[in-house]
């Protein structure tokens, strides 16, 4: 049985910390990696400080709340699996499409948060297409075909 005082990292995981200002004959003596002079050779400087200048992180614009700019970015982002109503036109008339009918055609390979309808390209065929979102154009061009678009 192992017991806890028994442990230890692998070869190489831990490196001893650089002792500095320990004479001349250690090659981190004397001003011991700091240089010569200066605020930061005297003292302690905080993270951060760009010497007066306006730091980086008031420079920048925030996004805050609950604005659209604010929500399309990071976590708040959506990501859709996009499909345009011409690769459509492959489909028989008066087919039923659904994002699980696309993924086992493999017209998609994944439904990320769902199915998003662009209206590039031409469709002549009546089609019931089921997706998370249609574009204007998208669910005009279904429905001048003679199908319908159905939000799902």
């Amino acid at each position: 049985m192992i017991r806890l005082h028994e442990l230890s990292g692998p070869e190489g995981s831990h490196k001893s910390a650089k002792r500095v200002g320990r004479g001349i004959g250690s090659a981190h003596g004397k001003t011991s990696g700091r240089g010569h002079k200066g605020q930061r050779a005297r003292g302690k400087v905080r993270a951060g400080f760009e010497g007066g200048q306006t730091p980086i992180n008031r420079r920048l614009r925030k996004l805050k709340g609950e604005s659209q700019s604010a929500r399309n970015i990071g976590m708040f982002k959506k990501e859709y699996t996009i499909i345009n109503v011409g690769q459509l036109e492959q489909f028989d008339a008066n087919t039923v499409i659904t994002p699980e009918l696309l993924l086992k055609t493999r017209f998609i390979s994944t439904i990320n948060e769902g199915l998003r309808v662009l209206g590039n390209g031409e469709l002549t065929k009546p089609l019931t297409v089921y997706a998370s979102h249609f574009s204007a154009s998208a669910a005009d061009k279904i429905k001048t075909a003679g199908g319908s678009a159905e939000v799902i």
